[in-house]
């Protein structure tokens, strides 16, 4: 495997540190799929004209506490005080919008773009930098994914971002109402701005 290598990690911690924390927090086929999304995040950087070494970190750490054990979700969001819906979901959910939590403290990442890019990533938003869609994106389309139109989210999202965003957001609500699973609601307003068409 090639050596994952940060130029600026917005963090005290080194590169090499952040790699063997990520590494040591998930098993292999989680740490395999951060590296694959930290490399389309940094494709997808270049064809939008944004900092391909960010994105590729904030690619990276997205899944993080993915991992995380639900107990230690549900302690973090009653005594730091999230929205306490989010009892009402799970770590699908949780890793995003709470890992950006364990990202600042662990690794020690304080940058406002990266927390709010892995925040966003489970769920997208109606506002969305480009950042943002750039690790919202990567996650879906990354080479180690495999599923029905993941071809076709490839092409869409390397021609335009927000196509990207609007494919991925149809898609996943597709299979949530499908499967009859809770859909989050920035998830419903996301959809509404970035995948219907007039």
């Amino acid at each position: 495997m090639t050596e994952i290598n940060f130029a600026k990690t917005y963090s005290p911690l080194t590169s090499a540190e952040i790699v063997a924390q990520e590494k040591s927090n998930m098993d292999e086929k989680r740490f395999k799929h951060c590296i694959g999304v930290s490399e389309t995040s940094r494709k997808l950087a270049e064809l939008n004209d944004y900092d391909p070494d960010k994105a590729a970190l904030a690619g990276f750490i997205h899944d993080y506490a993915k991992q995380v054990p639900p107990e230690r979700f549900i302690k973090v969001i009653k005594e730091q005080h999230f929205d306490q819906d989010l009892l009402n979901y799970n770590r699908a959910i949780w890793h995003g919008i709470v890992g950006a939590y364990f990202i600042e403290k662990e690794l020690k990442i304080t940058d406002p773009e990266i927390l709010t890019a892995i925040r966003r990533h489970t769920t997208a938003d109606v506002e969305m930098s480009t950042l943002d869609k750039i690790v919202f994106v990567a996650d879906f389309i990354e080479p180690g994914r495999d599923f029905p139109g993941v071809e076709e989210a490839r092409k869409v999202s390397y021609a335009n971002l927000d196509d990207g965003v609007g494919f991925e957001l149809a898609h996943t609500l597709d299979f949530l109402i499908t499967n009859r699973k809770k859909i989050y609601p920035k998830t419903f307003a996301a959809y509404n701005k970035w995948a219907v068409k007039d």
